[in-house]
């Protein structure tokens, strides 16, 4: 993944988002304005081995490297409710052992924030039951 560099950031993240009812369960939306470009947060967690994560297994397994992954389950951990879009508003970029959740468009308040799972967990866990984003929802109709 490529790295924004010299482009914002947010300084508190809890005056910028509100977990609440979303497209997919719980999302993670917009309380004031997000320009394009703006480092949003961080996706933080335990860092365990890849065998561990197969072994613990869930949705919130973010993998960092062939050997890594966050898990990503703790509650504190904000950007685990950014829901999956096949047309998102953000992206997530993979700096070392970190993850930082990137705006990719100016997100108005209210909009929900989303980023591209990948193909891996887009075929393990939301193809079989068939994708709910915006962009697929108004396909299907």
């Amino acid at each position: 993944m490529k790295k924004n560099k010299n482009h914002e950031s947010l300084k508190n993240t809890k005056d910028y988002f509100a977990v609440k009812k979303g497209i997919n369960g719980l999302g993670l939306f917009a309380k004031l304005p997000i320009n394009k470009k703006m480092k949003i947060l961080e996706y933080f967690g335990e860092i365990i081995p890849v065998a561990e994560a197969d072994r613990r297994g869930g949705k919130y397994l973010f993998e960092i490297s062939s050997r890594r992954t966050i898990d990503g389950k703790e509650r504190g951990n904000i950007a685990r409710y950014v829901n999956h879009s096949c047309d998102p508003n953000c992206e997530a970029e993979t700096d070392g052992s970190k993850v930082f959740i990137w705006s990719v468009k100016d997100i108005n308040p209210g909009e929900e924030l989303t980023y591209d799972y990948g193909k891996e967990y887009f075929d393990e866990y939301i193809k079989p039951k068939g994708c709910m984003c915006l962009k697929c929802a108004k396909k299907a109709k």
